[in-house]
């Protein structure tokens, strides 16, 4: 399997290093001191375990790859609208692209079937913007949930996790899936195909929404707010807002609050995706994680207020970064 990673940080050349390990012939696309690094020596990927290297191509410049069998998407929501330049060289006529992104997926309707089928939401997919860059009919979501920093160029720190949970948005069991669960397997990693992969995710942006704003915020670590009484008790109520805004939406995650409150708290010391990104002053995934949550509690008449005031408060701190 010929496989592009287009936004190869921290997760995109984790998972890139996985696949090349199981065999697929991979190339990451990235800038910088990190590509530097990379073409020079190589991913090395850092864990409980100790550290292991692997060395796929790596490029700033997708013509160099052309068409390939998947695309693995490690860039953050906000950039999807103006992928599209990147992504068109890679696309071939059966190209299928993984959405890697935190928080609810642009696609979020796409053959949902219901009342809202093929519904656009506004905070990610403005005025079809990313639709226009990524075609519906390629995307296979995804649910990424290993830990990962850049310790330093080209090295990769893995905290925990080894799933990556796939599925078609019509909920069928493709040979793509397939394609694309055997080749991450023979990399290490988990992957089972989720028929019902949207429950999936709103099981992993309970956490997100509650934990990403909060460090961001804060600049505190999963660990410093799972211990302070005050910050816990509201993440618990961001969690239960959305987990609402889920089961009106009929995707009720199969975890209920408490068991997620205390699976973030053992992560420990990790920095959250959205803190890692203020600190290096990059863009903030504040819609994927909670303007599009607010959105659809308003067009599913769920009120959340915990996660409005957090997101006004973040929001407001950003404008005068």
């Amino acid at each position: 399997m010929k496989v592009a990673v287009l936004g190869a940080g921290a997760i995109g050349a984790y998972v890139g290093a996985a696949l090349a390990r199981g065999g697929s012939d991979v190339h990451l696309i990235a800038r910088g001191p990190h590509l530097a690094a990379m073409r020079r020596d190589g991913v090395r990927i850092v864990d409980a375990d100790g550290s292991w290297v692997e060395r796929p191509a790596c490029t700033d410049d997708p013509r160099e790859i052309g068409p390939v069998d998947v695309v693995f998407l490690g860039l953050k929501a906000h950039a999807y609208a103006s992928a599209g330049p990147l992504l068109a060289p890679l696309l071939g006529a059966d190209t299928a692209v993984v959405a890697a992104q935190n928080g609810v997926p642009w696609w979020y309707f796409h053959r949902h079937g219901g009342r809202f089928d093929g519904r656009r939401i506004e905070a990610l997919d403005p005025e079809g913007a990313v639709t226009r860059a990524i075609p519906l009919d390629r995307v296979i979501g995804s649910v990424v949930y290993p830990a990962t920093e850049i310790e330093a160029p080209g090295v990769i720190r893995h905290v925990e996790g080894r799933r990556i949970a796939i599925g078609e948005p019509d909920r069928s069991v493709s040979p793509r899936c397939e394609a694309i669960r055997d080749a991450l397997v023979a990399g290490g990693l988990k992957c089972p195909i989720d028929p019902d992969l949207r429950a999936q995710i709103w099981l992993k942006l309970m956490g997100n929404a509650a934990f990403n704003p909060l460090s961001a915020l804060t600049g505190a670590t999963m660990r410093q707010i799972a211990e302070d009484p005050g910050a816990y008790a509201l993440a618990g109520r961001i969690m239960r807002e959305v987990e609402a805004v889920a089961a009106a939406l009929g995707a009720a995650p199969r975890v209920d609050v408490g068991r997620r409150l205390a699976g973030a708290a053992a992560v420990g010391d990790h920095k959250t995706s959205m803190l890692q990104d203020r600190e290096a002053g990059r863009p903030l995934e504040l819609d994927a994680l909670a303007g599009a949550v607010l959105e659809l509690a308003a067009l599913v008449g769920v009120d959340a207020p915990a996660l409005a005031a957090v997101t006004a408060a973040l929001g407001l701190l950003m404008h005068f970064v």
